[in-house]
């Protein structure tokens, strides 16, 4: 009866510290894999703006006080006019279509040295190149000025 006790004592209960240590190390690297993923973004497949360089150039304003703004792609990536608009609070639609821009159209993107003439802008209004991505789910400025008296 003696042998049979010791062999029911013997202390096979270490084995379970060392399965439930390796198990909490097992989770800690899968869920900090998962965080840095999602804080990353490398599961996202996001289109990145484009890096583009926008010149402002602003004409003598009018007797009304407003002025005529080149906006003219200086440097940079080509960029689709399809994802381009430029904005600004008095600008009509035709204003804001993207291949108004000299040079782009649906076959040439806006390149270096493209240009697009706004019309009678008033003083202190914000004009904005704006980037949006292919699926409408991203948008940046790429460039912003403000019309001076």
């Amino acid at each position: 009866m003696q042998k049979i006790k010791s062999m029911l004592n013997a202390d096979d209960r270490a084995v379970s510290p060392v399965i439930g240590v390796i198990l909490m190390v097992a989770i800690t690297v899968i869920l900090a894999a998962v965080i840095a993923s999602l804080t990353l973004g490398l599961g996202d497949s996001a289109q990145t703006a484009p890096t583009a360089k926008f010149d402002f150039d602003q004409g003598a304003a009018s007797g009304s006080g407003d002025a005529d703004v080149t906006v003219t792609h200086a440097s940079g990536a080509s960029i689709d006019a399809d994802r381009i608009t430029v904005t600004y609070s008095g600008a009509s639609p035709a204003d804001q279509d993207g291949t108004a821009f000299s040079g782009a159209d649906a076959d040439n993107p806006i390149s270096a040295g493209d240009s697009l003439t706004l019309s009678d802008v008033s003083e202190n209004e914000q004009i904005k190149v704006i980037w949006t991505s292919e699926d409408g789910g991203t948008s940046s400025t790429l460039a912003t000025y403000t019309v001076q008296e």
